[in-house]
């Protein structure tokens, strides 16, 4: 299974770095994920989930997929994602 969420927003590249970061960081504390900058992109994982999030100028592009465990999960996951971008990114 996989996610894929895109969301515009209307700060500068440095900007939505930051708050992507800040998104990073609560996804990895609430699902227990490891993180790390490549370029514009943050590549995640942990066992049964990885994925991107690309930042460029006008959207935020979340990306992940999601193991055998996480399928049942998939709901609650896209929501926490979606409540994240929504509370970093309107």
């Amino acid at each position: 299974m996989s996610i894929d969420i895109r969301k515009p927003h209307s700060m500068t590249l440095e900007q939505a770095q930051q708050v992507a970061d800040s998104l990073a960081a609560d996804l990895a504390a609430r699902f227990g994920i490891d993180y790390g900058w490549d370029e514009n992109t943050i590549v995640f994982e942990r066992p049964g989930v990885d994925g991107e999030i690309d930042v460029d100028p006008d959207y935020i592009h979340v990306r992940a997929r999601l193991g055998l465990p996480f399928n049942l999960m998939q709901a609650a996951v896209e929501n926490a994602i979606h409540r994240q971008l929504e509370k970093h990114f309107s």
